[in-house]
């Protein structure tokens, strides 16, 4: 059994998951992030608790932590790139939805409670499967990010994958032998990372190759493939923890949040290969300002001589030193 300092432990738990996984050697880093994230009963994203907000007991704040507010720059932005007269004919239907907090068990989603123009809205979470079919709009937030991802590094004139292993009862990364994808590099600096977001892009191949036609909207934060492999010798990968970013990758298994930066120009490649147009990608802040300029300027003329809280959300969304430049948004249409 691993230390119980290095995993939660219980009755069963995610430390004995890892233990049976584990006996046979080491695990690809992937397979490690699919059982912390995503287990059944144990994973972080599958666990019924608080992750995202500013309270007590939450790990890390993201966009949607900004509501009504958020939703409703969304439902503009889809107003101006399908036109008003025609959301009635769309689906809203959002993928990786974060439950509602006041009863974990449904999946709210950020159109929870909030009255929309659309013909009907779904909140999908982990744990649902999705299909999808007709006339739809299809948003994210911070859900490619959250995939497993392989790691690499240089080492000795070559490029090896990590993974994890259990070395003295202490969960420890190591090299381990794989066959190595031909994306890698031939060339770079003595122990460059590179954090590879596979899954995510296999996760929107899945998508787009269903029958469904309209907008893809996804929230997230990524980097260019050339980026990645030349700017970011540390990688990308990190550990969010009670609001505590770290690159302790290994501690708190399925209590903390484990993500990296996924590469825009993969996801966009599959969206021209599968007829998407209109492909854009911009930051948070250009993206509102583009398409929910007449809504902001409507906003903040209500709130005119005050600073509301509504007013502090729209800044902590849109302002280039909050989210506005944080985040970034990809969408493409597919008539």
């Amino acid at each position: 059994m691993l230390e119980k300092s290095n995993l939660n432990h219980g009755p069963l738990s995610i430390g004995d998951i890892l233990s049976k996984e584990l006996q046979l050697g080491p695990i690809s880093f992937e397979r490690f992030m699919q059982i912390c994230l995503y287990d059944p009963l144990y994973g972080y994203y599958v666990k019924p608790r608080k992750r995202i907000g500013y309270g007590e007991g939450t790990d890390f704040y993201t966009s949607s932590t900004s509501q009504p507010i958020f939703a409703e720059l969304i439902i503009a932005a889809c107003t101006h790139l399908l036109g008003s007269e025609k959301l009635s004919h769309y689906t809203f239907i959002e993928l990786g939805a974060e439950p509602n907090q006041d009863n974990p068990s449904n999946s709210g989603g950020i159109l929870n409670g909030i009255k929309n123009p659309f013909k009907a809205s779904l909140a999908l979470g982990v744990k649902d499967h999705y299909k999808l079919s007709g006339p739809s709009i299809i948003f994210s937030n911070e859900l490619f990010d959250a995939q497993p991802f392989k790691r690499f590094r240089f080492s000795q004139g070559r490029w090896k994958e990590l993974g994890v292993a259990c070395v003295n009862n202490t969960l420890k990364e190591v090299e381990i032998s794989s066959v190595l994808p031909n994306y890698l590099p031939a060339e770079a600096e003595e122990g460059y990372h590179i954090d590879s977001p596979e899954m995510a892009t296999s996760l929107l191949e899945g998508l787009v190759s269903q029958p469904w036609t309209g907008l893809f909207i996804a929230c997230d934060y990524g980097k260019s493939w050339d980026v990645l492999e030349k700017e970011t010798p540390q990688g990308t990968a990190r550990a969010y923890y009670q609001h505590t970013q770290s690159n302790n990758l290994l501690d708190n298994p399925s209590d903390q949040d484990l993500t990296c930066h996924i590469c825009w120009d993969w996801l966009r490649t599959v969206l021209e290969k599968a007829q998407f147009k209109t492909i854009n990608l911009q930051t948070q802040e250009s993206f509102f300002v583009k398409y929910c300029s007449d809504w902001i300027s409507t906003e903040i003329s209500k709130e005119a001589g005050s600073f509301s809280p509504r007013k502090r959300a729209l800044m902590q969304l849109i302002h280039p030193a909050h989210l506005g430049a944080k985040f970034q948004i990809l969408n493409a249409s597919r008539t």
